[in-house]
């Protein structure tokens, strides 16, 4: 493992606000569909969208298992996600 920072995802912010955007949900909805609001605020949500941080590995997880995807697509920039996102994906679980 090396101790430099790691390449940064460039399309990794605009795919998690399609997900969420392809839903129609706020950013507190998001939250509360990730079932992360023990652990962060709405406000990051908005911060993960920016590009300003870049979520930790579990939020990525539950944003693929909200969006009913791999998490391949998320973080590999050369893939883009579904035309049409699945309807049946269900909440996080904790």
């Amino acid at each position: 493992m090396g101790k430099g920072a790691r390449p940064k995802l460039e399309r990794l912010a605009e795919k998690l606000r399609q997900i969420r955007e392809a839903f129609g949900l706020s950013q507190s909805e998001m939250l509360s569909r990730l079932a992360m609001e023990d652990f962060i605020t709405y406000h990051r949500i908005s911060d993960y969208e920016l590009g300003k941080n870049e979520p930790p590995l579990v939020i990525i997880l539950r944003y693929a298992r909200v969006a009913g995807i791999s998490t391949d697509v998320l973080i590999d920039d050369e893939m883009d996600l579904p035309a049409k996102l699945s309807r049946k994906a269900k909440r996080s679980r904790r």
